[in-house]
């Protein structure tokens, strides 16, 4: 079974109030409906950066997010992680302000998932930055990670079967 690293911005799309925001409001339903539709047929995984950031900010959110959170196992803490993270940031696939973005790439591919799960499409499933940080994992010889969003694997839903 493939295994799935559940990123901050899926929980916290998945338990916010419904967003008066089209957009916004698709992300959180793209991410209810992958947590419901897809997370059955993956083995799911986590960081505590994830539980540590998931645990700032309103205290009522934040419990939500956490009680997602609860029974997905942490993946082990690793040293490389931080050294990975590193060198994302320092050679520019990510700046310095999203260093924690970084540490959930690092977490997922030194944890070997297959997926690293995010609607942070800013700095982590973007287009200008993936090839970069694949080319570094490939370098640093760490296992094939693919970076997707919940809607690269629940398609188009006007596609009838």
């Amino acid at each position: 079974m493939d295994t799935v690293y559940i990123e901050t911005s899926i929980v916290s799309h998945a338990t916010a109030w419904p967003s008066p925001n089209p957009a916004v409001a698709v992300l959180q339903s793209q991410a209810k409906r992958w947590l419901a539709e897809e997370a059955p047929k993956y083995a799911l995984v986590t960081s505590q950066f994830v539980i540590d950031e998931a645990s700032l900010g309103d205290p009522d959110a934040a419990a939500r997010r956490l009680t997602l959170l609860a029974d997905i196992p942490l993946l082990l803490p690793d040293a490389r992680v931080e050294t990975i993270a590193n060198q994302i940031t320092s050679r520019s696939l990510m700046p310095p302000s999203a260093r924690l973005d970084a540490l959930h790439v690092a977490s997922a591919a030194v944890g070997g998932v297959e997926y690293l799960l995010t609607q942070n499409c800013r700095h982590i499933a973007n287009a200008h930055i993936m090839p970069g940080v694949y080319d570094l994992l490939e370098e640093l010889g760490l296992p094939r990670l693919l970076i997707c969003t919940p809607a690269e694997f629940l398609g188009d839903p006007t596609d009838a079967p």
